[in-house]
């Protein structure tokens, strides 16, 4: 607990609690002005404690977290397991490793046509030829 009260953490403390009291207060005057017959307020009226409320959510979810990396922190350290040689990671990422240089070697022998391959780009040649044939004026 002694964490949440550094001075950064009373700055967020503080800033927390005058966000909620100006949020609400800016919620009640919009009611105040929907009831004065501005039927437009009424939508900021349900706006504004939205508001607030996501500001306390957020507030409520950092200080969970500063709590959890606290506990992180203070409890032992784990026994180091000494993995194999095979994987090479550090923590739980992956190393970053050089990449691997793959040379390519170009095919030889019958390259082998697919027909519906050569169809289909028959069909894209005709239409860019006919620019203004529809599909369904296809021939083939």
């Amino acid at each position: 607990m002694r964490r949440l009260w550094t001075p950064a953490w009373i700055v967020r403390h503080v800033a927390m609690v005058v966000l909620v009291v100006g949020f609400l207060g800016l919620g009640w005057w919009q009611v105040s002005r929907a009831a004065a017959g501005n039927s437009l307020s009424w939508g900021y009226a349900v706006e504004w404690p939205i508001f607030a409320g996501f500001v306390v959510y957020i507030w409520w979810r950092e200080v969970k977290l500063a709590r959890r990396r606290a506990a992180e922190a203070d409890a032992p350290p784990e026994e180091t397991v000494v993995e194999p040689a095979s994987e090479v990671t550090t923590g739980s990422r992956p190393a970053v490793r050089r990449p691997v240089r793959v040379s390519r070697v170009p095919a030889t022998g019958a390259v082998v046509e697919d027909t519906d391959l050569a169809a289909y780009n028959h069909y894209l040649s005709w239409l860019n030829a006919n620019p203004g044939a529809r599909p369904g004026d296809y021939p083939g």
